[in-house]
């Protein structure tokens, strides 16, 4: 076990606060029409967070973000700052939220296409998609950080998608980002070994075009260098005996 042990109760904690998370995602999907705004939808979240117990962790003094819910839109390939714009038919947008529930946080994000999609943004997202499957399957039980990365970045470049490796999933539960670092690429049997009990958050992040990345002047917002679009999916889940429990989903 690369991380502080948790007790039953924290990891039960993490089950519920990641059902949780899974339902306010569940109900967000259905609120993403053209012509919202990205702080209505950060206004809703706001309000599920409230109403179902749980913690908006992105506000407490741990992160300190201006909003409850990242937005990150077309070129936005991470920790986009809810503004008053308003989505538009074939925008391509990523939400990535955390939450804390009986002191213990949860991390998933997901991308959504408003409205219309081109067929260049509806493979960006699938192929995603399916990378962070591929990470998650690849866990059988104690496994290598290095078979996820493996897995990941085989379904990207298959997909010939730009590979984001300036930016990497995370162990996760007691803290927001806590150690292991779980880039999405990597060699089979190489890496920190994850043990029982483990749980990390695994979030392929992927582009149109290249890998290089700039900073927005927010200080939070990351964009693809090349201005092409990006998608981000991400899950948490708990390493197990024989296998891998996702955590973040109903």
């Amino acid at each position: 076990m690369i991380q502080r042990e948790k007790t039953s109760a924290e990891i039960q904690a993490m089950r519920d606060g990641g059902k949780i998370l899974a339902t306010i995602f569940d109900g967000l999907k259905k609120q993403i029409v053209p012509g919202v705004s990205e702080l209505e939808l950060d206004a809703w979240v706001e309000r599920e967070i409230k109403a179902l117990g749980a913690e908006a962790t992105y506000k407490t003094p741990e992160v300190n973000f201006p909003n409850v819910i990242c937005i990150s839109t077309n070129d936005q390939i991470v920790h986009g700052i809810p503004t008053d714009y308003r989505l538009e038919d074939g925008d391509v947008v990523g939400f990535d939220l955390v939450i804390t529930y009986k002191d213990m946080k949860t991390d998933s994000a997901f991308t959504a296409i408003v409205g219309k999609a081109s067929s260049a943004a509806k493979h960006l997202v699938t192929v995603t998609e399916r990378s962070l499957y591929a990470g998650i399957d690849a866990i059988k039980g104690p496994t290598r950080i290095g078979d996820i990365g493996a897995a990941v970045e085989a379904v990207l470049t298959q997909g010939k998608l730009g590979i984001i490796r300036d930016l990497v999933g995370h162990g996760v539960g007691h803290q927001m980002h806590q150690d292991p670092e779980v880039p999405n690429y990597g060699r089979k049997g190489s890496g920190l070994l994850l043990g029982v009990g483990d749980t990390i958050a695994i979030e392929p992040m992927a582009t149109l075009g290249g890998e290089r990345i700039k900073g927005d002047d927010d200080g939070w917002t990351i964009c693809t260098k090349d201005g092409s679009l990006a998608a981000h999916f991400e899950h948490t889940v708990l390493i197990t005996e024989n296998g891998v429990e996702i955590l973040t989903a109903l």
